[in-house]
């Protein structure tokens, strides 16, 4: 009876649309079309996955703003080489009672730190900078966790589009990297050097790679976000457009140059050499710029030569930002290209007063981990604009 019923009621209307499907396209396009059709069912993805996919790349890309500001605030702390295994899941747990705490502490004494900058330092000093390093590590699991867990459950739920599935699998395997190139480089603080009495600290070049690649996964997170959130802007493609895009582009990679360059600078320690602005020291090129022997090896080893870059490059971008605001300021536009100009221009402004007071006070913490925030707000604001002149696809 149940099957008699549908087939003199639904079975009728589904074998009409078979029949008019196989007609015009073939009987599996039918079966797909027609089978939705009873369902009910709302074809994924669409506006609304889009959204919510959109809102979780958002967030993703500011769990890793939080870590590269922990990170380094880790670093102007001097507590990144507290904590000298890596386990993924051990490690979690952090010590618990004093014996735990002594033998940690035992551990770390074996290493150039303790040896050569920090052989009066008590139980509770180290556990200060041992639960500051623990903290930026647990806070990469927790990254991980908010690229990969909601991943797997997108995927499941068919809202990723084939597109999507690519570029979210790739940001979540730049994650795992991103972890162990973290690993990475606090093992070259780690090693015993030739001199006994170099300074202990990580390699400048793993540090520039660590922030590098951070930033590489940052932006490609907020410009993925941005596209599935923000409807896109009508442009017209004039000659002034497109120089303006053009130049936006090449300001944003500008910004992106500056704030790579900075991870020389906290590498090295490059911030206390010169504390005067805008000559460093009596001159505006200091005698020891091409100290070093080959002359390329100045601009990643040489502290000097590292600030006196960074500077170049911070007043550049200050300057491409200048000159962006004024090409855009008689072009037509909507407001929220206008919105997004007016703030970078401003927070580069911001950011220099921000860089110039850190060095003249001597690269205090607070001061410096601000500037270091700055400088990703900064990239936000150029990767936004950017997003705001693209062309769009005929």
């Amino acid at each position: 009876m149940l099957l008699s019923g549908w087939s003199c009621r639904g079975g009728l209307r589904v074998g009409l649309g078979l029949s008019r499907s196989w007609k015009h396209g073939g009987a599996r396009k039918g079966i797909r079309s027609v089978v939705t059709k009873v369902s009910g069912a709302t074809s994924v993805p669409n506006a609304v996955t889009d959204r919510i996919v959109g809102k979780w790349m958002i967030v993703c890309s500011g769990t890793v703003v939080g870590a590269v500001v922990l990170g380094g605030v880790t670093r102007l702390t001097e507590s990144g080489l507290s904590m000298v295994d890596w386990h993924l899941i051990k490690e979690m747990k952090p010590p618990s009672s004093r014996a735990e705490w002594e033998a940690e502490f035992q551990k770390y004494q074996q290493f150039p730190e303790f040896k050569i900058l920090n052989h009066d330092m008590t139980l509770n000093e180290f556990k200060f900078i041992w639960h500051m390093e623990y903290s930026h590590r647990m806070w990469g699991r927790a990254v991980g966790l908010a690229y990969i867990l909601p991943a797997i459950y997108f995927w499941r739920k068919g809202w990723l589009s084939r597109s999507l599935k690519l570029r979210v699998v790739g940001l979540c395997g730049f994650v795992c990297f991103q972890g162990l190139l973290g690993w990475y480089m606090v093992k070259s603080g780690l090693e015993e050097k030739k001199d006994s009495h170099d300074i202990p600290r990580v390699s400048q070049y793993r540090l520039a790679a660590h922030l590098g690649s951070a930033l590489v996964l940052y932006c490609a997170s907020l410009w993925t976000g941005l596209s599935l959130l923000l409807p896109p802007s009508q442009m017209s493609n004039t000659g002034r457009m497109l120089l303006l895009r053009r130049f936006a582009r090449g300001t944003g990679g500008l910004v992106f140059i500056t704030a790579l360059s900075g991870a020389f600078v906290a590498g090295l320690d490059a911030g206390l050499v010169y504390n005067s602005f805008p000559k460093m020291g009596e001159r505006w090129v200091p005698d020891d710029l091409f100290a070093f022997s080959p002359a390329l090896r100045n601009f990643f080893e040489n502290p000097t030569t590292v600030q006196f870059d960074h500077r170049v490059l911070g007043i550049a971008s200050v300057t491409a930002v200048t000159v962006l605001y004024a090409l855009s300021r008689r072009m037509p536009m909507p407001r929220r290209t206008k919105m997004a100009i007016s703030s970078l221009l401003a927070v580069v402004y911001m950011q220099a007063a921000l860089g110039i007071s850190t060095l003249l006070l001597h690269v205090p913490t607070p001061l410096a981990a601000t500037h270091q925030s700055g400088s990703l707000v900064l990239l936000s604001l150029s990767l936004w604009l950017i997003h705001e002149l693209r062309r769009l696809p005929k």
